[in-house]
């Protein structure tokens, strides 16, 4: 994520975070405003009251943003100021089944026999590294 975790996140701050991220984008401040949110799927008026720091947007509308600034919405999500950096950790899902080192290599595209040998020798070794340092700090 591109900014400060410990700043606070006001409608002020995301405004200004908003015309940052459009002017790189290449929506000039002078006449981009209309462009972008027609491009995002917005309302002008939304775009335009955002813009203003008038209140934050709705889930729809964050998400709407994340796409069009190509950012991910946990960012969108912190820099409107709905979750804290550190809260997000609470927001991700814990996966009750991790994958396996095998299904691990076939997402990334290791298939040979070798190949997913040579990995998962790799992934059984990491794993006992951070098995050591976790005893070692425990």
């Amino acid at each position: 994520m591109t900014q400060d975790a410990s700043k606070q996140h006001t409608p002020e701050t995301f405004a200004a975070w908003l015309r940052e991220m459009m002017t790189r984008l290449g929506y000039p401040e002078r006449g981009g405003q209309k462009k972008f949110a027609q491009d995002a799927g917005l309302s002008a008026p939304t775009v335009s009251r955002l813009l203003r720091a008038d209140g934050l947007p709705d889930t729809r509308t964050l998400e709407a943003l994340a796409v069009a600034l190509r950012v991910g919405l946990p960012e969108i999500l912190v820099r409107a100021g709905v979750v804290k950096q550190e809260d997000l950790a609470k927001l991700r899902p814990i996966n009750p089944n991790p994958i396996t080192s095998r299904e691990a290599a076939a997402e990334l595209g290791i298939t040979s026999p070798e190949g997913i040998e040579a990995f998962e020798r790799m992934v059984s070794g990491l794993r006992a590294v951070e098995t050591d340092e976790r005893s070692a700090n425990g």
